[in-house]
């Protein structure tokens, strides 16, 4: 029976839904962003301030910058059973919720950072509870990512869907801008003996506005209409971990390739930068963090851009350029900090991040969400991509300094750097393209709680 005009549901004017999209993009990226603020002054402290506050005051220089970046990689380590426990929830009960959850670990956990004593307070106890606490931090961010990305890409229209899926990947540029701007308004009128002491404190406190900030702005979005619509139709996935893992297994490892390339080397040109160059070289902290702070200003442009160049050519042809260019640039890289020439730094850094990194980057929520059933694209999404991240960007500037140390010099670094890229390059040319294709893809029928053995989707007769 067909319902009365008064009570059947009118579509969204085109304005209402380009503002509700616009909505949708902004909450995503402005969230993402505290929450990788959150993620970046950790690293930030571990390279300038962890290694002698949270570990004993005879330990080498070496061996501090060791232990500090080893607390470091933890939260990485735990990225990918954030990202596991998320995923399940996410394609079970919501995205949004789990934006909400994500924002609340990470911001909670790097306020209590801010409170806790060091090594000569609180000896043994001081170190375990960073750790803890970088355990938290990791477990939060890496449930965010699927969900913040999802709720770009299946809110965008089909042929903009590498450009809105960029907006969560500007969070990361935004939260390491702010990061950075905190730490250095702070450590150059403090002077090194007050901002050893209390001044790093304050970017980790101030968390708890920022956590207001994002709330206000989640809770106000609406919940991804793909996961709605599969709601409505019963298509929930019972066990959607154990499902994408059986189902489309080649797909979570295509999405964990693909990473390797932008998160190892963006955590050499952002973190590890700053322990070779004020300790291997004689540059400046203040002027490497300036470089920094330039190349994710300019993240906020190139990102977008990189997006739409997805949506103009397809994600793998952009993806395979910035990983090629990523491996190009390794010895580069270090030749510009070797000449010790702050301007040369600047420009070389800006190319590797906004052009080579930023293509590999800026791609992947669009990318993985057409690699995925939707009954379990939570899932995959986010095992793949927080896997990726254990063995790329939370190992690399621990192994970075180990290979300074064993080889004395950069080369094994560029080494390491040119094989993490090469793993990008092969995956993207062993992968399809699923560029175009339908985001709710029709499930064939299968007994409850399983997904189909069919992963070919459809084409997105929408599309263009």
């Amino acid at each position: 029976m067909t319902l009365p005009s008064s009570t059947t549901p009118a579509s969204p004017s085109p304005g209402a839904a380009a503002t509700s999209m616009r909505r949708v993009a902004w909450a995503t990226m402005i969230g993402t962003a505290i929450e990788w603020y959150d993620f970046f002054t950790y690293g930030i402290a571990a390279a300038l301030v962890f290694n002698t506050l949270f570990f004993p005051v005879g330990t080498s220089p070496v061996v501090g910058t060791l232990l500090a970046f080893s607390t470091y990689a933890v939260g990485f380590a735990a990225r990918p059973l954030g990202g596991i426990v998320f995923a399940h929830y996410g394609d079970k009960v919501g995205r949004k919720s789990m934006l909400v959850l994500s924002l609340l670990l990470m911001g909670g956990s790097t306020f209590c950072i801010g409170l806790l004593p060091g090594y000569p307070t609180w000896g043994v106890a001081a170190p375990l509870l960073l750790v803890f606490l970088r355990i938290v931090q990791g477990f939060g961010v890496g449930g965010e990512w699927g969900a913040a990305a999802l709720m770009a890409v299946e809110h965008a229209p089909p042929n903009r869907r590498g450009f809105y899926g960029s907006w969560p990947q500007m969070g990361v540029p935004a939260g390491m801008l702010i990061a950075n701007l905190a730490f250095l308004a702070l450590s150059r009128p403090l002077g090194d003996e007050a901002f050893q002491s209390w001044g790093w404190r304050v970017p980790f406190l101030a968390s708890a506005v920022l956590i207001v900030v994002g709330l206000v702005i989640r809770l106000r979005v609406s919940e991804s209409p793909v996961f709605r619509t599969m709601k409505d139709e019963g298509r929930i996935e019972r066990r959607p971990v154990i499902a994408v893992l059986r189902d489309q297994p080649k797909n979570v490892l295509r999405a964990a390739g693909m990473r390797f390339a932008e998160n190892s080397t963006f955590y050499i040109h952002t973190t590890f930068v700053l322990t070779y160059g004020t300790t291997a070289l004689t540059l400046d902290r203040d002027g490497l963090l300036m470089g920094v702070i330039i190349s994710a200003a300019l993240g906020l442009i190139s990102l977008p851009v990189w997006g739409w160049a997805s949506d103009r050519f397809g994600r793998r042809p952009v993806v395979l350029f910035g990983a090629a260019l990523l491996a190009a640039l390794s010895w580069p890289y270090f030749w510009a900090l070797d000449s010790e020439s702050l301007p040369i730094i600047y420009l070389v850094t800006i190319v590797c991040i906004n052009v080579g990194n930023h293509a590999v980057y800026a791609p992947q929520p669009a990318y993985f969400a057409e690699l995925f059933e939707p009954e379990v694209r939570y899932s995959g999404a986010s095992i793949g991509s927080q896997a990726a991240s254990v063995f790329a960007g939370g190992l690399s500037p621990l192994i970075a300094t180990a290979l300074l140390e064993v080889g004395g010099g950069y080369h094994l670094i560029a080494v390491y750097m040119t094989a993490m890229a090469l793993i990008t390059v092969c995956t993207a040319l062993l992968s399809p393209d699923p560029y175009g294709k339908a985001l709710e893809r029709a499930k064939s029928p299968t007994p409850a709680g399983h997904s189909p053995r069919s992963t070919e989707p459809t084409t997105e007769t929408t599309h263009g």
